[in-house]
């Protein structure tokens, strides 16, 4: 069987699906922060993945929300307490895997191979969770470390070129009341108009088939 991801064709297929299912991106939902786009997955005895998880930040919040699930985390760093420091080392599989703004620090083929191997470890139906910084943002995606820049189609594209089904899209943007009120509702028809958003970072949300 050919490798879809090899096939610029195939990819753009899949991209031009998920425009056709977020035509706009600038009316695409917005959520406060990354954890909100995990929170309606957590439930007593769900087992979360979180991947390249560094300090464990999302560990207390999920604990704190949701005392009954099981949480793992993986990431290379061996400065740091982890349960996994390998992707190839973990023989479980898990109903929630997370990923939150590691992809665009990867090359496009270490992507796929890693994007890969986390569907391996999801359950059937199991939920993939994936933020990465938000290219319409003005500055937002300019870091040393960042190598691939992906927008939402793109990104959703290559999720689905995979064999993972799309359930949302979320552009991610918090601010003070004010600030955020301005935004939302006074100025966004002048980033619409000028292509830029304010949103800081997007998530997408895929399930396993």
């Amino acid at each position: 069987m050919s490798d879809i991801t090899k096939s610029w064709t195939g990819l753009y297929e899949h991209r031009k699906k998920i425009r056709r299912m977020f035509p706009n991106f600038w009316r695409v939902k917005i959520i406060k922060k990354h954890f909100d786009a995990l929170r309606p997955y957590l439930k007593a005895g769900v087992k979360i993945l979180d991947v390249g998880a560094g300090n464990k930040q999302i560990e207390g919040k999920i604990k704190a929300v949701c005392p009954g699930a099981i949480y793992k985390s993986m990431d290379i760093d061996r400065t740091k307490s982890h349960d996994y420091y390998s992707l190839d080392d973990i023989k479980e599989r898990f109903d929630c895997i997370a990923f939150f703004e590691v992809i665009e620090h990867l090359t496009f083929e270490e992507a796929v191979i890693i994007l890969r191997k986390i569907k391996d470890l999801l359950k059937p139906g199991g939920i993939f969770i994936l933020t990465t910084p938000n290219v319409y943002h003005p500055n937002r995606y300019w870091e040393y470390s960042h190598k691939v820049s992906y927008r939402y189609d793109e990104l959703a594209g290559l999720l689905s070129a995979l064999g993972l089904k799309i359930e949302n899209i979320y552009r991610i943007y918090n601010d003070a009341i004010i600030r955020r009120f301005a935004r939302l509702y006074i100025m966004s028809h002048v980033h619409y108009y000028l292509g830029i958003d304010f949103a800081r970072s997007i998530a997408i949300i895929a399930k396993n088939q």
